[in-house]
């Protein structure tokens, strides 16, 4: 039962832990308490706190919140800030006031009643919180390009009661609700909810444009519910993409309803794909809270799939032995000189990229590790020289990137293509590389804009050991003790170390559009997701956000992160998100130096 009494007490505070650490941070260390009545408005219009049960945006729902101003080709299901600003706060309240955080790990055994207002004394409320979005959203404000939208925020709290909230966009809106309640801790003897920090003030604003999760959902099944509770996790730890490594080798779990036998035939099994409707849900759900998915098709290589239901189009399909033609099983590759491939991308992109392009400004087209022997056995081309190979790459990208132009997305790349295959790109391609820093600032030096994500710092998969079984022979003996290719485990910490600008000459580091961390599925799953992607990825969300270096240029400390990311860990359990532990207790109510070297 919520207490009737508010009060104000001066005492020490516990950790303080935004995280993302914010670019301008003063707090003070008077108590005000806040109340389920706080009064609250938007741009001058009360909000009400409304239970949603599913707030997917549709009509209905923005009919109930919101004016509809359609922004999407002249959608009539079209989607406003307003509506999406209005779910943001009821959702913000639901965690509040239900799901909030007694923060008895996070301060020395015994301490916390020490440390906590008293419920007796004497009451100051945040009276009102007054969110003001001084910018209007137009379409490129929910499916932008790096860089077009304001992501900035400010929040200021008083110690009289009034708290305020500006942003530019919608997005900076909702970026401000998460940092303000990291603000904010449940009293342990159910007193009522109250920060310790006041006055506050936060001025606020990422490092990097393009702050991305990349989720492949090929190699295993995840259903929807487990994709939304990831875009929920990353947008509160200020991601703004989500990067669905869509199809692969193994399986194609999109239908596309021109050509429904290529997720008929090439998901793991009838159910385990993702309907038109699904994409739609899960870029919409996206939106509303910040975050922009983008899709990716793999090719030439990793297509094996789309052999289950035409293998005329693959060479190499199931070639064996398969290390011999790929990098994984099964192996197959588009071949690259064949009408029929190039009638059927033409059909595929003709398909999804008008469902797509309402919701996202990019479409991923892969390119990676394309192995030159798959196509000694492709009859349309008969070589693994690069130099008759490297041409028809050439051909075959141009031709996507056409189309994807022509329905109004931009191309994106892994490194290979620029790097290894010398494919002439054009100049709004965005290239990801991912195998080093000197493939990032190789990027950059021929003119070309990057996303980062080393693979030795940023690819989360890594430290499971092999995927393979071998037999007691000659392999046993190689890989014993059967390490994976990207073995160790990429700790929080080390996560934590890398800097997506390492190595780039300064007057190229506005090419770099930010980074993006990985989990590939070989060993991933739903049952073991969050714990495999949390709370490592919090660590490359705050370097993303808040860059490698502080404001006074020194790389960010563990021991003062470690405080902050249990803390941010805490609260990401209370939401639903089943992240693994960042220390034991015994570290988390010690002082920073206990457990630091």
């Amino acid at each position: 039962m919520w207490s009737p009494f508010c009060l104000m007490f001066v005492l020490a505070c516990q950790v303080l832990a935004i995280w993302p650490a914010p670019k301008s941070l003063s707090t003070g260390s008077s108590v005000l308490w806040i109340e389920p009545s706080v009064q609250i408005t938007y741009n001058g219009g009360a909000v009400r706190w409304i239970p949603i049960r599913n707030d997917v945006l549709s009509s209905d729902t923005e009919q109930t919140l919101g004016e509809q101003v359609p922004y999407a080709n002249g959608s009539q299901n079209g989607i406003t800030s307003k509506a999406i600003v209005l779910q943001a706060v009821n959702r913000s309240l639901e965690v509040l006031f239900s799901q909030n955080l007694v923060p008895w790990k996070l301060v020395a055994r015994g301490e916390l009643s020490e440390l906590e207002p008293a419920a007796d004394s004497a009451q100051t409320c945040i009276k009102t919180i007054t969110i003001t979005q001084t910018g209007t959203d137009n379409s490129s404000s929910f499916k932008p390009l790096a860089g077009q939208v304001d992501e900035s925020y400010n929040i200021s709290i008083a110690t009289d009661g009034t708290a305020s909230i500006t942003a530019v966009s919608y997005v900076g809106v909702l970026h401000a609700l998460e940092s303000f309640l990291q603000l904010f801790y449940q009293h342990s003897a159910g007193a009522g909810i109250y920060t310790n920090l006041a006055p506050i003030e936060i001025s606020d604003a990422p490092k990097f444009q393009h702050r991305a999760l990349n989720m492949d959902v090929s190699r295993n099944w995840y259903g929807v519910d487990d994709i939304l509770k990831t875009i929920d996790a990353i947008s509160w730890n200020k991601f703004n993409i989500l990067h669905l490594h869509v199809s692969d080798a193994q399986s194609w779990p999109m239908e596309v309803p021109s050509i429904p036998e290529l997720a008929q035939k090439g998901a793991y099994q009838a159910g385990l794909t993702y309907s038109p409707d699904d994409i739609k849900n899960i870029q919409t759900y996206a939106i509303a809270r910040g975050v922009e998915v983008i899709i990716e098709f793999d090719m030439p290589g990793h297509t094996t799939s789309i052999g289950f239901s035409h293998p005329e189009l693959i060479a190499a399909f199931n070639a064996m032995p398969w290390d011999t033609y790929c990098a994984e099983p099964p192996c197959g590759s588009l071949k690259l000189n064949s009408p029929a491939v190039y009638d059927f991308l033409e059909k595929l992109f003709a398909d999804v990229l008008p469902r797509v392009s309402p919701y996202s400004s990019y479409f991923h087209t892969g390119g990676d590790e394309v192995n030159v022997n798959a196509y000694l056995l492709d009859d349309t081309v008969n070589s693994n020289d690069t130099a008759v190979i490297q041409p028809l790459i050439q051909k075959l990208v141009d031709r996507n990137h056409d189309q994807i132009r022509k329905a109004g997305l931009t191309p994106m790349v892994w490194e290979e293509m620029l790097l290894q295959w010398n494919i002439t790109l054009g100049d709004d391609v965005v290239v990801q590389a991912w195998q080093s820093d000197e493939a990032v600032s190789a990027v950059t030096g021929k003119g070309h804009k990057v996303v980062g994500g080393n693979y030795n710092f940023w690819y989360l998969d890594c430290g499971k050991g092999q995927w393979l079984n071998f037999g007691n022979g000659a392999s046993f003996q190689t890989y014993y003790p059967f390490n994976d290719y990207c073995s160790p485990t990429k700790s929080w910490r080390l996560v934590y170390s890398y800097d997506p600008l390492a190595g780039v000459p300064e007057n190229e580091t506005h090419l770099v559009l930010g980074a993006e961390v990985h989990i590939w599925s070989e060993q991933t799953d739903p049952v073991n997701l969050d714990s495999t992607i949390w709370p490592r990825a919090s660590a490359a969300g705050e370097i993303l956000w808040s860059g490698r270096q502080d404001a006074s240029g020194q790389n960010r400390s563990q021991i003062t992160a470690a405080p902050r990311l249990a803390e941010m860990r805490e609260r990401m359990l209370n939401r639903g998100i089943q992240v693994g532990p960042v220390q034991m207790i015994f570290c988390t109510q010690s002082n920073a130096t206990e457990c630091a070297l």
